[in-house]
């Protein structure tokens, strides 16, 4: 209760009118990294907050940091990592020009599923940092951020490769990276749905 009471309390008391995105993520990021609205804090490393452009036009949001990123403190620069970044390549995006988060931004034990009570804690966080970045297009990677997202009911499986239109944003679930390496089935259907984030990416910003 004392932490959802803090983050009332420094919302409220932010002026932002003057600042610049980069300025206003850096003192959300502050702010995080003091976190401990849940017990995930206690057996993790570092907090990872996200990186990439606080202008970013597209935000690629998966479930939680692994042991890589916990010693780190940065997303996705394990093995689902590496393969996260040949899709960016594959797509002509630039990792810098890009933003990446996690549902939770603190790693679960032994890289378990993050239960509903710390998704509850953390995604207020997570949606502060979506507000400030404003990104029209953000991409779920995996079940955990599309039921955070999108709905509590989706299924990946059937409903991956389908855009959703929430607050003014477009929303695409497809498959988590680590599960490309698990099933390289797989690595077609996200591919495909890249395919579509590129075309709308073009169709909203026909400029580059």
């Amino acid at each position: 209760m004392e932490e959802q009471v803090n983050l009332f309390k420094y919302l409220e008391n932010q002026d932002e009118e003057k600042k610049t995105s980069a300025e206003i993520l850096q003192e959300w990021k502050n702010f995080c990294l003091q976190c401990r609205r849940c017990s995930l804090r206690k057996g993790a490393r570092n907090i990872v907050f996200g990186e990439g452009s606080p202008d970013a036009r597209i935000m690629f949001i998966g479930e939680g940091p692994g042991g890589e990123e916990d010693r780190l403190g940065r997303p996705f620069v394990g093995a689902a990592g590496e393969l996260l970044d040949r899709i960016f390549a594959a797509s002509a995006l630039k990792r810098q020009e890009i933003y990446i988060a996690n549902i939770v931004k603190c790693r679960p034990p032994g890289n378990r599923t993050p239960q509903k009570d710390e998704v509850q804690a953390c995604l207020p966080l997570l949606i502060r940092q979506i507000e400030i970045i404003d990104a029209p297009i953000l991409v779920c990677l995996g079940a955990v951020a599309s039921r955070a997202l999108i709905s509590p009911d989706i299924a990946i499986t059937t409903q991956r490769g389908s855009w959703h239109q929430i607050e003014g944003r477009h929303i695409m679930p497809t498959f988590h990276p680590a599960a490309l390496l698990r099933d390289p089935r797989k690595k077609k259907a996200v591919w495909e749905d890249m395919q579509e984030v590129m075309k709308k990416y073009r169709k909203l910003f026909p400029e580059g």
